[in-house]
């Protein structure tokens, strides 16, 4: 069977891309390793929380800076209209997630350890907890529930450099007839789905919280009814209650991949987990197929477009062989932020600049991955999410922004192929 497109990996900015295409009428065919990263992140949609050391209160203000002192960096080929554009598009395609936010502004939320962290577009079962006003919180834990610690949480958020005074405390609940042994985010989550409890917790919490104090659970309320049992909690307590992302794994984020696999998946995509892609067949600059690796041998998938979302080191996009060797794992493409890698690979301090840290593919501004002249390798090929170099998105708080971001310009790019490209944000 032919596809108008194939996607290579299935995380965010792969399923994005996927979604886009499908919806206006593509046959689109995603291959994938796994899951991606979905699974261990708290689905909020970091465009830019940091320019330096700098916590950034407006990504879309920011932007400037970042690309001035970053000018390789993915968001460059994106203008602030697309960037916006592509935002607003996951916001309406996300499902019960229910996004709010802006590239306007963002919301500083507490991370499981109490750390306030940025965030443009967060599901609204966690936009109660934005700190920016101040306020009293108390984080409630589930006694078995290893992967959530409330104590540490608020210990560390009265000590947080905040724009408003907060004071935080925690509370520890049994939930009734707790099975035997440590509690998982999926385990827990399946019990509010199925035993009813959400109102076991309005109930523990009505007579233990004050009416002003802002109560803040585990992101664990659910993975199907997560958003009618946080409004029931709201309603019933008369109190702003609001989910804090766990440990992996990621319980909102298993929501917001079953979201969008659901969508392809009715739309009539499909979605083949546990294959490898390994190379491509060309012509004449073209990729005319993808071939694909599975338990029974290799197999070739014509197609009229790719879109590369492999993902970086973690995700097995690319490899750092013994010989310090970085390479493009699916079709060997050149890569940027490799240059003395081979003598140096890491940095003495943890947090120190690290060589591979801005590692990936350069695009031009229709992301088709570049070589040293500038030119596309492939003329149909096009990279999204954390294949691309350039960025540094575990300090910068950046990485969903750009997984989503680029996943629709991408798909933008295929189903406008003769369009100019958008001028970039900033020269």
């Amino acid at each position: 069977m032919s596809y108008d497109t194939v996607v290579v990996g299935a995380g965010l900015a792969g399923l994005v891309a996927a979604l886009r295409l499908t919806e206006q009428g593509q046959r689109v065919l995603v291959v994938a390793r796994g899951v991606g990263a979905t699974h261990l992140a708290p689905a909020t949609i970091d465009v830019l929380g940091y320019v330096g050391e700098t916590r950034v209160e407006s990504p879309a203000a920011a932007l400037p800076a970042l690309l001035a002192g970053s000018p390789d960096h993915p968001y460059r080929h994106l203008s602030a209209e697309r960037l916006a554009a592509g935002l607003a598009w996951f916001g309406t395609h996300a499902g019960t997630l229910g996004y709010t936010g802006s590239v306007d502004e963002n919301v500083l939320l507490p991370t499981a350890i109490g750390v306030p962290k940025p965030s443009a577009f967060v599901p609204r079962t966690m936009a109660g907890g934005d700190l920016r006003a101040g306020g009293r919180f108390v984080f409630v834990g589930f006694k078995g529930f290893k992967d959530f610690h409330p104590a540490l949480l608020a210990d560390n958020l009265a000590r947080a450099r905040l724009p408003a005074p907060v004071t935080a405390r925690a509370l520890v609940l049994e939930p009734p007839a707790s099975p035997r042994g440590d509690l998982s985010g999926r385990v827990v989550a399946g019990r509010f789905d199925t035993d009813g409890l959400g109102d076991w917790l309005i109930g523990a919490l009505d007579k233990r919280t004050d009416p002003d104090e802002i109560i803040g659970v585990p992101a664990v309320l659910g993975l199907r009814d997560a958003d009618a049992t946080w409004h029931a909690l709201e309603t019933g307590l008369e109190r702003k209650v609001f989910e804090v992302a766990t440990l992996p794994p990621s319980v909102p984020g298993i929501r917001l991949f079953d979201a969008l696999t659901q969508q392809l998946r009715e739309r009539g995509t499909s979605i083949v987990l546990g294959v490898r892609a390994a190379g491509a067949r060309v012509k004449d600059g073209r990729i005319e197929a993808v071939d694909v690796s599975n338990a029974t041998g290799p197999v070739s998938h014509p197609t009229g477009a790719v879109v590369l979302a492999s993902g970086g080191f973690a995700s097995g996009g690319l490899e750092l062989d013994s010989f310090g060797v970085t390479r493009e794992t699916v079709f060997d493409l050149p890569l940027v932020g490799v240059s003395g890698s081979e003598r140096v690979r890491f940095a003495a301090g943890y947090f120190d600049d690290q060589p591979l840290a801005r590692a990936g593919v350069a695009t031009d501004d229709r992301l088709r991955p570049v070589g040293p002249d500038g030119h596309p390798v492939y003329a149909n090929l096009h990279a999204a999410g954390a294949i691309l170099g350039g960025a540094v998105p575990w300090k910068e708080k950046s990485g969903t922004g750009i997984s989503v971001a680029t996943g629709y310009a991408a798909a933008e790019a295929i189903l406008a192929p003769n369009a100019q490209p958008v001028p970039e944000a900033v020269r």
